[in-house]
């Protein structure tokens, strides 16, 4: 079986890179790490990995990205795999768009840039354990 899949997407690689080395070391491998650079990339990406039996388990994304913005990305995302845990890592997210994903798309975390990474690792576990995880 294969492992279960975390998600990152963000325009900016630099963030991705970091966001890797985050997730490595407070994970290991338990998890498949993934990085898209847009939010269709990102949904080429879930494609594949439904297509391959892999359950992902998070998304962490940001909001300002060129073609869609992460407040309609996590809507879609909601409305198909409603069991995703989501999380928005963001510096330009305004309240609206931040309301909008919490209260469609059932936003778990909402985290600002820079972000602290304990901060972001505990909003990561404590989405795991919404779905009863064991970490």
């Amino acid at each position: 079986m294969p492992k279960p899949a975390i998600l990152c997407v963000d325009d900016e690689v630099v963030v991705l890179e970091s966001l890797e080395i985050e997730l490595q070391k407070a994970f290991g491998n338990t998890y498949v790490g993934e990085f898209a650079e847009s939010a269709d990339e990102a949904l080429e990406i879930i494609e594949e990995l439904v297509e391959d039996k892999v359950d992902i388990l998070v998304i962490v994304s940001d909001w300002l990205m060129p073609g869609m913005k992460g407040d309609e990305f996590f809507i879609l995302i909601h409305k198909n795999y409603p069991q995703i845990i989501t999380i928005m890592l963001t510096g330009q997210a305004d309240a609206e768009a931040i309301e909008r994903t919490i209260s469609q798309a059932k936003l778990h975390a909402y985290l600002p840039k820079p972000w602290n990474n304990s901060e972001l690792i505990e909003a990561i576990k404590s989405g795991l354990a919404k779905l009863s995880i064991n970490l």
